[in-house]
């Protein structure tokens, strides 16, 4: 690799976000900031092959993209709409100064996460733009075909501009509820990662509550999204032992960061001071019952879901719940709810490995062997389906020793 394209590179891994984010601010056009940032990438091998690499390439980058996009507007322009607009870019330009270009990434992020596109498609387009995962990155974190993926991107993108959505922040009115999705789409891109065992998808995730939280330093939800995810983040080391995953409680603990842990203790005790309570904070606060005592504090941990079951009434809190009653000692009426929420959650592998575990509570052996075996199959990644695997023997052979031992 020459000088010039190692120093691209770096750059392009380093500030993609950054660079695209200030391009699109200004352009007002995904599509024409992404070919813009290309056009330039080519200028950039050619230039920096040349006379080597500048001293600051994401400054180099922007500029050069910049004067990328209005050629390309130039060369599309037929009417006085364009070449006003062209005019006010070409003001723009004359008037930048790289060095001083603002982070535009917040706004990038809100725009992305617009609850116009679904929550799939927000993923994905804060993934493409913000974190610069490639396409073929994003759909294998989603385990989706590369065209389908690209389709789907393609699609968020156009409805954006079709739509006219602002590049900016919500108004006042509207912070709450876009917060809250921004943090969602957040956090599912961790779930996923964790989900798939793909560490890459999770760092990506921090990276991003990092930005939010730099940008929102005393927001309690942003605060609690954060210490949500470095508190699993922290036990990544131990999830998983001779091919099997290992629940939080059996986990050894030496294995686990420690600064992360701390790091996320401050985080939740900052939100928590606050006393301005939401659903991140709640989920942060049953995470930290799960690794904090010596054991999970499932009375507490149960309690925590019932709050959080009124904030947000889904099936997979509902899930949650149902297994923590099991753990303190009401396993039949654990099963009654999740008896419920068989339908919605049919295809949901946690639904079927928690089923299992509380019919095994229950002694319906038959009954958890089978669920034991749905879970198994609908299991994301082999660490996982080792564990049922390991829990289902368990049970045939509890099965085994209560058939041969006498009854007198």
């Amino acid at each position: 690799m020459t000088d010039a394209a190692a120093a691209l590179s770096q750059c392009l891994r380093r500030d993609r976000g950054r660079i695209l984010a200030a391009l699109i601010a200004r352009v007002g056009d995904f599509q024409l900031a992404e070919d813009a940032l290309q056009d330039a990438c080519v200028s950039a091998l050619l230039h920096w092959g040349r006379a080597g690499p500048p001293h600051r390439p994401e400054a180099w980058l922007i500029r050069a993209a910049f004067r990328k996009a209005i050629d390309r507007l130039r060369g599309a322009a037929r009417d006085g709409r364009q070449a006003t607009a062209l005019a006010q870019l070409a003001r723009d330009e004359a008037a930048d100064d790289p060095a001083s270009i603002p982070d535009e990434r917040l706004r990038l992020i809100f725009t992305c996460c617009h609850p116009a596109l679904d929550e799939k498609s927000r993923c994905a387009l804060t993934l493409r733009t913000v974190c610069a995962l490639t396409t073929a990155e994003i759909a294998a974190a989603f385990l989706d075909a590369e065209p389908t993926m690209g389709q789907r991107i393609t699609r968020a993108k156009s409805r954006i501009a079709a739509l006219s959505l602002r590049f900016d922040l919500p108004d006042a009115a509207e912070w709450p509820e876009r917060l809250r999705s921004v943090l969602t789409v957040i956090y599912l891109i961790f779930t996923t990662g964790h989900t798939q065992s793909n560490p890459s998808l999770c760092q990506e995730a921090i990276f991003l509550a990092r930005l939010l939280l730099t940008l929102l330093p005393h927001d309690p939800e942003t605060q609690a999204c954060l210490a949500l995810m470095l508190f699993s983040h922290a036990r990544a080391p131990a999830r998983a032992s001779n091919g099997q995953t290992i629940p939080p409680e059996h986990q050894d603990r030496s294995l686990w960061n420690a600064a992360e842990i701390t790091e996320a203790i401050t985080l939740l005790n900052a939100a928590i001071s606050q006393s301005r309570p939401g659903p991140m904070q709640l989920k942060a606060a049953i995470a930290a019952s799960h690794i904090l005592p010596p054991t999970p504090d499932w009375p507490q941990i149960e309690a925590l879901y019932a709050r959080l079951l009124e904030l947000e009434p889904t099936p997979v809190i509902a899930l949650n719940r149902a297994v923590a009653l099991a753990e303190i000692g009401q396993p039949e009426q654990a099963l009654r709810r999740l008896k419920a929420l068989a339908k919605p959650l049919a295809n949901y592998q946690p639904y079927h490995a928690a089923l299992a575990h509380v019919l095994a509570l229950t002694a319906n052996h038959p009954a958890a062997y089978a669920a034991y075996t749905r879970a198994i199959a609908l299991a994301a990644n082999l660490a996982d389906a080792a564990f049922l695997a390991e829990r289902r023997k368990n049970l045939l052979d509890a099965q085994a020793v209560n058939k041969t031992t006498p009854e007198s």
